[in-house]
């Protein structure tokens, strides 16, 4: 049989240095991964890549909704003030490169260190908390941008020292799943309602009653300048709402039901190239003296933005309360984000070991992901975390860490293209919001709702994330309520010697604590357990059978494992 030039090329990338450390087929690596092959995997960074770009764009417009650095003075948030925009959107542009930066940072490192073929990048919900619940809107919040950064700084090494004596995983171990489904769910659902209001396609929220109607009106329909997308009649009838809804919306679904590859992104791109000429009701450059600004970033293409406004911009105020709050509010949602997510794309992958639930080097894993999400506040931008989407590149085949470390570079190149970022609309990113929401709402299908003792802690938690506008609110009144009633159920099963249960309370969700322990691998090792026993406690399944595999999802996005326990808050 005739080998063909990528099979000449899989082989003797396999038979060198970069083979065996990946753990190639025919590396002759003891645990090698079968089937895995060095051009499938680059195939699969690219669709890794082209699944994960568009969070360039919608976190720098998240984001610089908090106002970065800048200082508002003025009232109703600023929203009018034609200084502080700008400001504003040279806030954003700097995300652009911070969002790329960290993006290729953290996934080559993932790669690299970990073996994983899992992208990273700043995380979809742990961006809307950072944003709207934390900073508030144009620092609007209970503490500032900068406060905010050092917050996440620090967690960052919090979780590094939590990941290093194996507590972060345990503490995903026996989280109640239901709940752990429900986070997830609200932050789909609180990313959605974002992507309609007026940082989206500002379809909701133009009514000054209930906060909650019907928007989208012209400028001139506004109730006053000082109220901005609030309408007082004329609701959807400004022509971007309608260009958002059916290019970035409507076409973007159209394309994932048809499995096209990278369809967010296509989405997006079109409805931008749509937007970007100036004489049309639609575009995105008026001729103001902020679309002036705006047209002469974009005319050019291709350039070396630095950070002008974001970079080490920390304000070490530990000695203050609210940042502590802010701190440990970040520590539990980046528990069920990026610790949940990678166990699911560990198990997606077939490196999840069924017994113990650990996955091959997971403190490798979470120790990268710790070190990224400090790195990332350094450069000014919301907790890095592992991405669902990273599921799209393992369903094109990749295996090993090759896939992550070529969506890493691919994100790379992507830093120098930040007039093109950041020139995309906001009706251009609310579609995506509203389709990455509906990709994580849908784990509720696997709540435990026979069972009211589960089922409502995690209604609660769905309910009250969006509502409240703020995630920590939804955690907090679901951990309460579930181990109110859960509590008490337990503690009169246990004084009446378990006569006196709910009638179906064999229907509730079961509690475990997995085996496999507290104490991570490298500390066995150093306390001198051999490697034989070692092997024979975590027996990881490095195959990746095709029949372990189900694919529940349309396009990109939301790709997850029919049985998995966890969910992903990034998209």
């Amino acid at each position: 049989m005739t080998l063909t030039l990528a099979d000449r090329l899989n082989a003797q990338v396999a038979d060198s240095a970069i083979g065996r450390w990946f753990r190639l087929e025919g590396s002759g690596h003891p645990k090698e991964r079968e089937g895995s092959r060095f051009m499938t995997d680059v195939r699969a960074g690219l669709t890794t890549w082209a699944a994960m770009a568009y969070i360039i764009s919608v976190n720098a417009s998240i984001v610089s909704d908090s106002g970065g650095t800048c200082v508002c003075t003025g009232p109703n948030y600023c929203a009018t003030d034609e200084t502080y925009l700008a400001c504003v959107q040279e806030i954003k542009q700097d995300l652009i490169t911070s969002t790329a930066a960290i993006s290729a940072l953290s996934s080559v490192l993932m790669g690299a260190f970990a073996n994983l073929p899992v992208g990273m990048a700043p995380g979809m919900g742990l961006n809307a908390y950072f944003t709207y619940s934390v900073v508030g809107y144009h620092g609007s919040g209970f503490i500032s941008y900068r406060e905010a950064l050092a917050a996440v700084f620090l967690e960052g090494w919090v979780f590094f020292i939590l990941s290093l004596l194996g507590l972060r995983q345990w503490l995903a171990r026996i989280m109640p799943q239901s709940l752990v489904l429900a986070v997830g769910a609200g932050i789909g659902l609180y990313i959605a309602f974002i992507g309609l209001t007026s940082g989206g396609l500002n379809v909701i929220g133009g009514d000054t009653t209930n906060l909650v109607g019907l928007g989208g009106c012209n400028p001139s329909d506004w109730i006053s300048p000082d109220l901005p997308y609030f309408c007082g009649t004329k609701v959807l009838q400004s022509p971007t709402v309608w260009l958002g809804i059916f290019t970035g919306g409507i076409l973007t679904i159209l394309l994932m039901m048809y499995r096209i590859k990278g369809s967010i992104l296509i989405g997006i791109f079109i409805t931008s190239v749509i937007s970007w000429p100036r004489n049309t009701a639609v575009t995105y450059f008026p001729h103001t003296d902020s679309g002036d600004q705006l047209f002469e970033f974009f005319k050019q293409i291709v350039t070396w933005h630095p950070l002008q406004h974001i970079g080490n911009a920390l304000d070490y105020n530990y000695g203050k309360g609210k940042v502590w709050y802010a701190l440990i509010t970040f520590l539990y949602v980046d528990i069920l984000d990026t610790t949940g997510t990678l166990y699911s794309m560990a198990k997606f992958a077939g490196l999840r070991d069924p017994v113990t639930l650990d996955f091959e080097n997971s403190t490798i894993a979470y120790c990268v992901d710790a070190f990224s999400i400090s790195m990332g506040a350094l450069v000014g931008t919301s907790p890095v975390t592992a991405f669902i989407e990273s599921a799209t590149g393992i369903a094109e085949g990749g295996k090993t860490g090759i896939t992550a470390v070529v969506t890493g570079l691919l994100f790379f190149v992507s830093i120098f293209f930040a007039p093109v970022f950041a020139s995309i609309p906001p009706w251009a990113t609310g579609g995506a919001l509203v389709i990455v929401g509906s990709l994580m709402i849908r784990n509720v299908r696997d709540i435990n709702w026979d069972y009211i003792g589960d089922a409502l802690p995690a209604f609660l938690t769905i309910l009250v994330i969006p509502l409240s506008y703020n995630i920590a609110y939804g955690v907090i009144v679901g951990v309460v309520s579930y181990i109110l009633l859960n509590g008490f159920v337990w503690i009169v099963r246990k004084v009446t010697g378990e006569r006196i249960s709910p009638p179906n309370y064999d229907a509730s969700e079961a509690w475990v604590v997995p085996p496999g322990g507290i104490v991570p691998t490298w500390i066995k090792i150093v306390l001198g357990r051999s490697r034989g026993d070692h092997e024979a406690e975590y027996p990881f399944q490095v195959r990746h059978r095709q029949s372990e595999i189900s694919i529940d999802s349309q396009g990109q996005g939301g790709f997850t494992p029919k049985e998995s326990s966890f969910t992903n808050s990034e998209k």
